[in-house]
């Protein structure tokens, strides 16, 4: 018969991490492949006016844009007609409704980054200008006094 050897001598042996950094690295490649970052889905169209004297907005983490433009389907013009109309993102809006937006807007930011917000316009060349102001004055109430226009580069005269 066989003789059982009860010492205690053995030792677990180390568990083998070579290939973690490729578990870690597959694990995150998935990650970014499946995650995809919010985009407004533009519901007007617009074309920027052209503009001489440009400045780009440095964090654009704290600007929010308003889109200004005549609704960009048959369907919306239906419902909507070919007026310009404000769109908060993916909503189409009245003015009435901007200020709940920004309050919105600068809840979901941090308290110092929520002082530094920027609104940008992105406003169709061809709006009245009636429009923009009654938008303006909407901010203005809700306390978003930073406000940029978007447009596109012109040929400089």
């Amino acid at each position: 018969m066989g003789k059982f050897n009860k010492a205690g001598g053995r030792e677990m042996p180390e568990l083998n991490t070579s290939s973690l950094p490729d578990l870690v690295f597959a694990f995150l490649f998935f990650i970014m492949m499946v995650t995809s970052m919010r985009e407004v889905t533009l519901m007007v169209k617009f074309q920027l006016p052209q503009a001489t004297e440009l400045q780009k907005l440095e964090k654009k983490s704290l600007v929010t844009f308003i889109y200004v433009g005549v609704p960009n389907t048959q369907e919306l013009i239906g419902k909507l007609g070919s007026e310009p109309r404000l769109q908060l993102n993916d909503k189409i809006s009245e003015v009435s409704e901007v200020g709940n937006y920004i309050a919105q807007e600068k809840s979901s930011m941090k308290e110092e980054d929520a002082q530094l917000m920027t609104v940008s316009i992105k406003a169709d060349q061809d709006t009245k200008m009636g429009l923009i102001t009654d938008l303006k004055q909407a901010l203005r109430e809700a306390y978003a006094l930073k406000i940029s226009y978007s447009s596109r580069k012109g040929k400089d005269s």
